[in-house]
């Protein structure tokens, strides 16, 4: 597949951006001239009405709104130019840095005709994972998502981020934290990310983030295309991690969606007094998880009756699941209780670490962290990463 040319980019953003003209209509368009009859985006625009008609299925209708795309390419060559020589790049669906993973997440009738980039494009053909949830998420939601995007960075997976506040921004924030690397999809035109870019402007030099953007490069943030922005979100994704649900918004339809295209979707097992509706997706098919994201059996989802079929796990003993937890990254007797759902005060766990002789207290902060004194003889937990 050749590189696209630059005087290609203005002809792309002409097509992209049509009135009314979704995903499918046009990249039915681009497989036809590129692939059926082998003619490149300029040649396409100058061809005759009788081919448009003829060959393309074209209406009248469509032959207008080409028209006047046809009429936008000399303003966009300037939008293209300026583009360029700010370091942003513009990948159409046939060059060979499209994203191979929204190909086969989204399918032709809905991969966007064209992505705005700037950054680590390399990215776009990495393992990676979406950690998604709630812009108010709760704190036990926040944790899960910083464990789960420090382990994505750990074994070299991509984390996918949609910018917003609460779990998108603590996936993004997490995961570059622990010297990994993140794809920030933007609900806004990338243009109008300045303050963003500042932000991240080490992160995006050093190709650990990847900018990205499907809108017309000055849209400025709107609802609607927060909305529109999510399905991008979970198509960059290989798996997808859900920290915290309602039973409506963007995470909620993009995980009904995501179900109903028989993806694989794990979602964090709540508490029965949480008020999200993480439950709720369990039960229409998502996979339940704990919060080192390792999948949550049926069987232990459910409380058995006394002549269920089902024998008892046998019990762990406390000192190897406090062990197991501490085989990472050091973390408060509060953590631990959450995680393990320990009937205990913080004050009675602490002593119980205190008394564990492979157990290390760091001291420097409060409350205190705890952490293995030698990782080596403890045995690693099984993980999903």
């Amino acid at each position: 597949m050749k590189k696209m040319e630059k005087n290609e980019i203005p002809y792309w953003i002409s097509l992209a951006h049509i009135p009314g003209w979704g995903a499918a209509k046009i990249n039915s368009i681009v497989v036809k001239f590129f692939h059926e009859q082998k003619c490149s985006i300029q040649d396409f625009f100058h061809l005759e009405k009788a081919a448009w008609r003829n060959v393309y299925g074209l209406d009248d209708s469509d032959i207008a709104d080409l028209e006047k795309a046809g009429e936008q390419v000399a303003g966009n060559a300037f939008l293209a130019e300026t583009l360029l020589n700010e370091g942003y790049e513009i990948i159409p669906l046939n060059a060979p840095d499209y994203s191979p993973t929204l190909k086969l997440n989204l399918k032709a009738s809905h991969c966007p005709v064209i992505l705005y980039v700037k950054g680590n494009k390399q990215l776009l053909k990495e393992d990676s994972i979406a950690i998604v949830g709630s812009r108010e998420a709760a704190d036990v939601s926040l944790r899960f998502t910083d464990n789960i995007a420090r382990m994505a960075a750990k074994h070299n997976k991509v984390v996918v981020s949609g910018f917003a506040k609460g779990v998108d921004r603590q996936a993004l924030n997490s995961a570059v934290g622990a010297g990994g690397q993140s794809i920030i999809v933007l609900p806004q035109g990338i243009m109008t990310f300045s303050t963003g870019f500042r932000e991240y402007y080490k992160q995006v030099v050093g190709g650990k983030v990847l900018v990205l953007s499907t809108f017309s490069p000055k849209a400025p943030w709107q609802k609607e295309l927060a909305m529109a922005r999510n399905p991008i979100i979970y198509g960059l994704a290989n798996d997808i991690y859900v920290a915290e649900s309602s039973e409506k918004g963007g995470t909620w339809a993009g995980v009904i969606d995501g179900l109903r295209k028989k993806r694989r979707i794990f979602v964090r097992q709540s508490d029965l007094h949480e008020q999200n509706a993480n439950a709720i997706l369990i039960e229409k098919g998502a996979i339940a998880v704990n919060f080192d994201g390792k999948e949550i059996y049926e069987e232990s989802l459910v409380v058995s009756e006394p002549e269920s079929i089902y024998m008892p796990a046998p019990a762990v003993p406390l000192e190897e699941r406090i062990l197991a937890i501490l085989n990472g990254r050091p973390v408060t007797a509060q953590e631990i209780l959450d995680r393990l759902q320990l009937n205990l005060t913080s004050q009675q766990l602490n002593k119980v670490l205190k008394g564990l002789s492979q157990v290390e207290v760091i001291k420097t902060k409060k409350p205190h962290m705890f952490r293995l004194k030698d990782k080596s003889d403890h045995v690693h937990q099984k993980s999903l990463f």
